[in-house]
């Protein structure tokens, strides 16, 4: 009997450790594949096929709710269904089975966003959507809303109108979005239990992100993970201190055990509060109030400095970002222990410099158990140096000015604005200074060995074969080479006829890719009639969230930034478009410290040379864009180097003769020559 037990406990031992809210010494990073109103980005086909560059750098994908919330767009946060309709705002059901399925084979976990804490209604305040899955018919009620769902509103409208609440208030914070569940009770409980099994077990998913767990017990994501295993849980307990995120995760633990990670908040404001007033001493160990930083808590610390509720969203919604050292930051977070949760829009944004930084971690063995330890700081907040202890080696991240010295037992191999991140030599690795990629051009690479062997020499293939002492082309450390062609090069140490320390890249050379390219926005002149503005402020903010005129109000124009177009005047400025998804955002405004009545609407995904006009004004001015209208104008160049083109203008008269493809639309207007609009084309070329 004792031996059949033994067996059993031991069959046992592996569910037990899974069933852990998160592993003890993982490697992994987890990038969130999605900010506010990420539609295009984040659909569930572009997600997937970016799937093979993701391996390389994330073993975890944070996804957004991903069922049907009821039409419209939306993020998912407004959860109507769970079990029966998955087309939601980034795809199909289908496309979504796929992206997971991908992933999964490419090694990656797929982590819902799954949203209990409240949900919406079909038709009233207190009705929910009646689903069968796999035969079972699953139903919230209205007494499964809390007693004291916003505030009292809710019971006030079901008492009038013939329905009864729980008997229970709330075991969290109240939210007045939509309806609060009463997890007490058991039928909240069998229909969260069946939602969570069906995302793990048919579609697929890895582990899940809990929303808004602020708004009931802990005890109850501890519960609800038990009952399925989780391997994978972090909760989103938005509180910057410590203490009370630690007793958030120690409140999941069921029979002792902890059964969720957290969402590291308190590490996040250490870095937001550093990075955006340049005070590097505050990352120091004694100052960080990081779960990451606690040796009983760092395994359950999911790390990130940016999420799609602190970004800055727009001018009217600035939220709390990150404004400026976003690479410094980034820079921080991965040279450090629990899980960094890598932002979707920094990804896009730093890629180069981000899969660097994850290839250091990876290198030096990092987890998020590992040891961390300061280094060195200095007393004016210039510097900070913290080094952490992975299980390969070490990485240093010195953080703000070059006046510290990097000690001569590290190698420094990645660095940028404010930061530098090196690897001890006992790391024994080769290391390129360009990641895997694709590149419009040639790429000269630098090849560095990080050893500590004196002269230790690098060998490298472009062809995909292992290198060795017969294999491959010897170089000294430090050695430059060009690649001009697609390849795949592995370059390792070469140190007495052994090669160890290998790595891998893959590069893809491609001369059609994406080339940079100027724009440049026109404004017509809102301070004449009818609308007499007092001044004319360009606010903007490209699709990474960076400001490019300056804070709130922005820029304003003057007289040397005016334009005659179409015996118009314009207030214009030019702007560089540097990726195929990247974009400008307008807010044209007459100034003032704050926003307001005094403003346009926001003008959104500018990628092209425009023209807009300021049109009647609601709450705010609505503006019109009217590029058909006036760009065909800088079509031909009238006036070149001074003189008149005649060529141009020549073919302008016979566009206006010939009323077709005009490029003021009206210039030849039921076969009469438009005087108003040939006048301005006579203004036009007469200005210049």
């Amino acid at each position: 009997m004792k031996k059949i037990l033994t067996t059993a406990l031991v069959a046992l031992l592996p569910l037990l450790m899974l069933a852990q809210g998160w592993p003890a010494r993982y490697d992994g990073v987890m990038l969130q594949g999605f900010y506010w109103d990420s539609y295009s980005d984040s659909r569930w086909t572009k997600l997937e096929s970016q799937a093979d560059e993701f391996a390389e750098f994330f073993k975890l994908i944070w996804i957004p709710q991903s069922a049907s919330c009821g039409g419209g767009t939306s993020m998912g946060y407004d959860d109507l269904y769970w079990f029966t309709n998955y087309n939601s705002s980034f795809g199909t059901a289908t496309q979504l089975r796929s992206m997971i399925n991908t992933f999964k084979s490419k090694g990656i976990g797929t982590i819902a966003d799954v949203v209990i804490n409240h949900r919406k209604n079909v038709s009233n305040w207190v009705d929910f959507p009646t689903e069968t899955y796999k035969g079972v018919t699953y139903k919230l009620k209205s007494t499964d809303i809390c007693k004291n769902d916003d505030g009292g509103e809710t019971l006030n409208w079901a008492t009038s109108h013939g329905y009864s609440l729980s008997n229970n208030n709330d075991t969290g914070e109240d939210w007045g979005g939509m309806r609060d569940l009463d997890h007490k009770s058991e039928n909240v409980q069998n229909n969260v239990k069946a939602y969570i099994k069906m995302l793990l077990e048919d579609f697929g998913y890895a582990g899940f992100r809990y929303d808004m767990t602020k708004g009931y017990g802990a005890q109850y994501t501890g519960m609800y993970n038990a009952s399925v295993e989780a391997q994978y849980s972090v909760g989103e307990y938005w509180d910057g201190n410590q203490t009370a995120v630690k007793n958030w995760i120690d409140g999941t633990k069921v029979d002792g055990v902890v059964q969720s990670a957290a969402f590291d908040f308190p590490f996040r404001y250490v870095i937001r509060d550093a990075v955006n007033n340049n005070k590097w001493t505050n990352l120091g160990v004694a100052n960080n109030k990081g779960l990451n930083m606690e040796a009983n808590y760092r395994r359950y610390s999911v790390t990130f400095v940016e999420n799609h509720d602190t970004e800055y969203r727009s001018s009217t919604a600035q939220q709390d970002p990150i404004r400026t050292n976003v690479e410094a930051a980034n820079a921080y977070l991965l040279s450090m222990p629990g899980t960094p949760c890598v932002f979707l829009k920094h990804w896009i944004q730093y890629k180069e410099s981000i899969k660097q930084m994850i290839y250091a971690r990876q290198l030096a063995g990092i987890t998020n158990t590992s040891a961390t330890y300061t280094m060195a700081k200095d007393a004016t907040s210039n510097y900070y140096a913290q080094r952490t202890v992975g299980e390969k080696g070490v990485i240093l991240a010195a953080m703000g000015s070059t006046a510290y010295t990097i000690p001569a037992t590290f190698v420094v191999v990645a660095s940028g604005t404010n930061y530098r991140l090196a690897l001890s030599k006992t790391t024994e690795t080769a290391w390129v200074n360009k990641p895997s990629g694709e590149y419009g051009s040639a790429i000269n690479l630098t090849l560095t060995a990080v050893s500590q062997t004196d002269g230790a020499q690098l060998v490298y293939t472009t062809n995909g074969s292992e290198p060795s002492a017969s294999n491959g082309t010897k170089v000294a450390n430090g050695a430059n080479i060009t690649l001009n062609q697609n390849c795949t090069l592995k370059v390792g140490l070469l140190i007495n006829g052994n090669v160890t320390g290998v790595i891998t890249r893959n590069y893809i050379i491609d001369s059609s890719m994406f080339q940079p390219y100027d724009i440049t926005v026109y404004l017509k002149d809102p301070t004449v009639a009818p609308n007499n503005w007092s001044a004319v402020n360009f606010y903007s903010w490209d699709s990474f969230d960076r400001q490019f005129n300056g804070n709130w109000p922005g820029q304003t124009m003057t007289e040397a930034q005016t334009q005659i177009v179409g015996g118009s005047k314009f207030y214009c400025y030019t702007y560089t478009i540097t990726g195929k998804d990247y974009y400008m955002n307008f807010v044209f405004n007459q100034g003032g410290s704050t926003a307001g009545n005094n403003q346009t609407v926001d003008v959104p995904g500018v990628n092209k040379t425009s023209f807009f006009e300021v049109m009647t004004q609601t709450s705010k001015y609505e503006v019109e864009d009217v590029t058909d209208i006036y760009l065909p104008y800088l079509q031909y160049d009238l006036v070149e180097d001074g003189e008149v083109n005649i060529a141009d203008v020549n073919a302008l008269i016979e566009i206006i003769l010939s009323g077709s493809d005009n490029p003021k639309g009206d210039v030849n207007k039921d076969g009469e020559i438009n005087i108003v609009d040939l006048n301005g084309i006579i203004n036009y070329i007469l200005s210049h």
